[in-house]
Formats: C-alpha cells, structure tokens, sequence
C-alpha cells in the first residue's frame, strides 16, 4: 500500500470508531413478535407507535450491508417476510402502515412501494398481491409520457430536496414497466431535468446549498436506477466540496446525500480533497451519535415526524403532508440516520477504493436480538 492511499486508511480506521455500541442500539430496535424494527428508543414508551415499514427496511439495509443477511436466522426471516406482507392493500397493491396519515403522503406511500418490493427480494419472497400497476391503482399521470411529463412540470422545487424528492420517487411506476413501455418516460424525464438544471451549479431547484445538494441527490436515485449518467458532475462536485468546507451539516442526510453523490459520479477526486471531504464526513457524523448507541437525522433532537423533516425551521412548501409521527423525538439515535451512517462508511470505502468489512460488534448482532 502506498504512503497516500495509507493516509486514507489511517482515516478510515478513525471512522470504526463512531460506530461504539452501535450494533446494541441497533438489535434494540428490533421487534419479535411483529417481525419488524422500531425508529428511536422512544417508541417503545408509547402503544401509539410501532415498527414501521421505512425503519424495517432500512434496518435490513444495515443487516445487508453488514453481510449479516446469509446468517440470519429462519425465524426472524420469516417474522421480516410476514411484516411486509402484511402491509399491503389487497386491492390497491400498495404498502401502508397502520398511521392514518401515512397514506396521504405520497413520497411515502410511493417509498413504501419501493421499501417493501425491494425487502421481499432480498428476503427469498414477493408481494402477496399484484403491484399498482397491475391493479390499475397507479395514479393517472403515468399514463403517458406527455402526462408523465405534466405532472413533473407542476412539482414546486423552491425548496430543492422535497420537490426532487416528490420528482424522484414517481418513478417507482417506470421501474415496474416493461423496457419498451418505458423508454419514452425516460427520454422525457432526462430532457426535462437537463432543462432545468443550473449549468453553474449543476444542482436542481432552490433553497440553501445543501438543500440544493440534498435535491440533486434524490435525483440520482433517478439517474442511478435507469443506468443513466448525471450531467455536469464536475459542476455537481465543486459545489459539494464549496458547501462542506462552508456550510453546517446539521442534518445526517446533509452528510450522507453528498457523500452518495460523489461516490456515485465516481470523480478522480484529489488526493488532498479527498482527505478533507473524509476528516469533515467523519466529524459532522461524530455530532450526530448520541449515547445510546445510535445515530440522529438532527442536531437538537431525533425528528419525531422524519416524512416532514426536510423542511426545516424557517422554510415553507406547498402542501407538506400531516406529520407522521413515529417517535417521541428525544435526544436519541434514530433509524433513519443510522442507517444513513452505513451507506456513508460504505461508500467512503469504496471512494478510497479499499474493500469494505462489515462493523466488528455486527458479530453479536443475532445474539443481542434475542435478549
């Protein structure tokens, strides 16, 4: 290993670190007898909460992504197979969660699609029930293109990271359409984003920079799905690295989407940069651990309703759904940053380009389960 790249490691190493007792919390979060995982330690303290279907799935994401999923037990797999199935509508075909107010979301409800299709995959099994698409429930602008279309034009993106989610998670329904069906909605959907994308910037919409930044990332998921290439990435990588060095990351996904982006444009990033962009990552994640093993989405606290949290204190949206409250927002780790913190320590690896090692306490991780 050259002396450069052993830099790297070396900073790597100080990352395993952030993760003490983390796999603790984590098992903690699990629950037996629904088969699913809760979202903050708080929700435990209150019937009104339960495992839900967003935690569950990132939950195995870190299961995944700890190469724990081959060793898991056939019990917990199947009570994880029966928490899935049993969130779909019959009818419809769509995934919902007991919260009255989760099916009126639709970045949710189209995530939940995405979330629970997905888990069943990795899980050896498939819906009980055919998809939207099928049933003929998908909503009617994904009819055609031209529709299709419309409706992206009439997404309000001046505030970048919702209004890119809402553009980003529609494509749920060009995922399940066959290959010839779906090429003409993507050739619209690419046009349309190269239209509308700053050519300074290379982000999408408005709001501050990681804001701006957090939208372009929810459109590479977009990018990403359907194999096509992003434009103006270099642009997209001097932003990131002006907003790091300038900007307060007082959000996980304010350090984990650039950390996705730029791992995604598989840039030749500086070697000196990329040093910076490791030592910043690590010490805005150090802000956000808390002491019960856990990572938080928010500086303050958990954010107890995590669909409404993009938006923060002092900016507005048109029409943002009712919060669906998933905990009661202590000083606490949360499901939704935990995760996030996994995909960055995977990503950074691959960055370095160093094989990635599951977290040494993943070990204990069925043991402390069934305690």
């Amino acid at each position: 290993m050259d002396s450069k790249k052993k830099e790297l490691v070396d900073r790597l190493d100080k990352l395993e670190d952030v993760y003490k007792d983390f796999f603790r919390w984590f098992a903690g979060q699990y629950d037996p007898m629904s088969g699913g995982f809760y979202y903050a330690r708080s929700s435990f303290a209150d019937r009104q909460f339960s495992p839900d279907i967003e935690s569950t799935a990132q939950a195995l994401n870190i299961i995944i992504r700890n190469n724990l999923l081959k060793d898991m037990p056939e019990k917990m797999k199947q009570a994880m197979v029966s928490f899935f199935k049993r969130k779909q509508d019959p009818t419809t075909g769509y995934f919902f969660d007991n919260h009255s107010a989760m099916k009126k979301d639709e970045v949710m409800v189209h995530r939940a699609l995405n979330y629970c299709t997905s888990a069943l995959q990795y899980l050896g099994s498939e819906p009980l029930y055919a998809l939207p698409l099928e049933t003929k429930a998908a909503p009617d602008y994904i009819k055609s293109p031209e529709t299709y279309l419309k409706k992206w034009k009439s997404i309000d993106l001046g505030n970048s990271w919702r209004g890119c989610d809402l553009l980003a998670t529609s494509c749920v329904y060009i995922g399940q359409m066959e290959e010839n069906e779906r090429i003409p909605f993507l050739q619209e959907a690419v046009s349309f984003l190269e239209s509308i994308q700053d050519p300074e910037t290379g982000l999408w919409g408005e709001g501050s920079l990681y804001v701006r930044i957090s939208g372009t990332f929810k459109l590479h998921t977009f990018y990403s799905s359907f194999q096509i290439p992003m434009p103006k990435t270099d642009r997209i990588y001097q932003s990131i690295l002006h907003c790091l060095r300038n900007e307060e990351a007082g959000d996980m996904c304010y350090i984990r989407n650039p950390i996705d982006l730029l791992s995604y444009a598989n840039l030749q990033i500086p070697h000196n940069e990329l040093k910076e962009i490791i030592d910043i990552t690590i010490e805005n994640m150090r802000k956000l651990k808390r002491p019960d093993g856990g990572f938080s989405r928010e500086i303050e606290t958990s954010p107890p309703a995590p669909n409404v949290a993009q938006i923060k204190a002092g900016e507005v949206y048109p029409d943002m759904p009712e919060p669906v409250v998933l905990s009661k927002g202590l000083y606490e780790g949360d499901m939704n940053a935990s995760t996030q913190t996994t995909l960055i320590r995977q990503q950074l690896y691959k960055m370095v380009g160093i094989p990635i090692f599951p977290l040494k306490e993943s070990v204990d991780f069925y043991k402390l389960c069934n305690k």
